[in-house]
């Protein structure tokens, strides 16, 4: 983490504007303006990209994969820019926590994973890329978006090591243990062997 040395009033207010970037539902809107219905009626009622792709339209999963990843990067970006690097990590985390815990909808929103990306990408993009990849490859061993999901977070952490960075280290290991904490359902589900796998029509997985 690095030194806090910003004016307190513009971390607050760096920390207030991203939750609310954060806690728009992208997967909401796109369903519904893509006539896809209530995407919290649709399979496991998440507000993540894995639950739009059960609604057979990869347009519009992939529409919320990359907005929901954008709105964690775009908070990082814009608070590094007009307050510093302090700012730019509350605002990531703040913006995690608003997709987490929208405020639009009761609290109630997704694991995160897509904005999770995001955030390091915008942060240090080798690490981010880096994590990007491993989903990927977790993704096609397993063909299971949680496991995927929970690989590619816990190997954050390790990218970091990697490529030197320590001054992010804090916040992806914060931001790991909610993706956890959000997948604990899934966890079970995984040791149980009852996980659906990518694109398969039942209950809950990571978004």
């Amino acid at each position: 983490m690095p030194p806090i040395t910003s004016d307190p009033t513009l971390l607050i207010l760096a920390a207030v504007l991203a939750y609310l970037l954060g806690s728009i539902p992208f997967g909401i809107v796109i369903t519904r303006a893509m006539g896809l219905g209530d995407l919290r009626q649709i399979g496991s009622g998440n507000i993540g990209a894995t639950n739009v792709l059960r609604t057979g339209n990869k347009r519009a999963a992939l529409a919320t994969l990359v907005f929901d990843a954008a709105k964690g990067g775009v908070a990082v970006l814009i608070a590094g820019w007009l307050v510093g690097p302090d700012a730019a990590q509350i605002a990531g985390l703040s913006a995690f926590l608003g997709h987490l815990f929208p405020v639009w909808l009761k609290f109630k929103g997704g694991k995160g994973v897509a904005t999770f990306l995001g955030i390091l990408i915008a942060l240090n993009w080798m690490v981010g890329l880096a994590a990007c990849v491993t989903w990927l490859v977790a993704a096609v061993v397993s063909r299971t978006s949680s496991i995927a999901a929970l690989v590619a977070a816990a190997s954050a952490s390790a990218w970091l090591v990697v490529f030197n960075d320590g001054l992010i280290l804090l916040l992806v290991v914060i931001l790991t243990i909610l993706i956890y904490v959000r997948h604990s359902a899934n966890l079970k589900r995984i040791k149980a062997g009852t996980e659906p796998k990518i694109g398969q029509k039942k209950p809950e997985s990571a978004g």
